[in-house]
């Protein structure tokens, strides 16, 4: 029998017509609990989210559990590279934030709509991003670099949106699920499929409940120097 860390590694979740990797069921549970969190502002959300971007990178970067394609998924799994990177960012982020009195309404940091100037700078990342990524893809011989450099370029943008409590952030990931499920079901990864579309319900309720948030909610310090004043 098998132990769990074991099962973790080389373990399978048999449904109907075959099996899933457990690494790749886990790890999109992990991403999954991270936006649930991250919905609701809570730092939580970024260390939950590290563990769920280490279980998948070791997923795309080997194609183990893919029988429809060869190549590894490299923009797939550079996007949790960089996830971890921008979520060390997020959570120090956060955490100044919350230390400093986070939000009125007990979370860490109060959404606000980005500036013109910095939605500007988005679209010049974007456009950067794309290219950057798809020249790099194209190099390392990734599978569909067209539409992978969208996602690992799209993923970055939203992540550091959600970094800086934009509500645009939202916006960007419903373009990357778009994408991103039409390439994992071409390239054989089912339960990452799946979970991009049950994503997608999360990301439209997150929207609009940070758009809500972003005229009643505000950051603590802020609420106390208007009084003061």
């Amino acid at each position: 029998m098998m132990g769990p860390l074991e099962w973790l590694i080389n373990g399978t979740i048999p449904v109907p017509g075959g099996a899933l990797g457990a690494r790749e069921v886990i790890g999109n549970l992990f991403g999954l609990a991270s936006a649930v969190l991250g919905m609701r502002r809570l730092l939580w959300a970024w260390p939950v989210g590290l563990v769920g971007n280490l279980l998948l990178f070791t997923v795309f970067a080997t194609g183990e559990f893919s029988g429809t394609v060869e190549e590894p998924l490299w923009g797939q799994a550079g996007r949790q590279v960089f996830f971890a990177a921008v979520s060390a960012y997020g959570w120090w982020r956060w955490s100044q934030a919350r230390r400093a009195g986070g939000a009125s309404d007990g979370g860490a940091i109060a959404p606000r709509w980005a500036t013109w100037t910095e939605r500007g700078q988005l679209v010049v990342l974007g456009v950067v991003g794309y290219a950057a990524s798809y020249a790099l893809l194209l190099r390392v011989g990734s599978w569909g670099p067209s539409t992978e450099a969208w996602i690992l370029a799209g993923s970055m943008l939203a992540t550091w949106g959600m970094a800086r409590g934009w509500v645009e952030f939202w916006l960007v990931w419903m373009l990357v699920d778009v994408v991103g499920v039409t390439t994992l079901v071409n390239a054989g990864y089912y339960p990452t499929a799946g979970m991009y579309l049950f994503y997608a319900v999360f990301v439209v309720i997150g929207f609009f409940i940070w758009w809500r948030d972003s005229s009643t909610v505000v950051e603590v310090v802020e609420e106390k120097e208007t009084i003061a004043a």
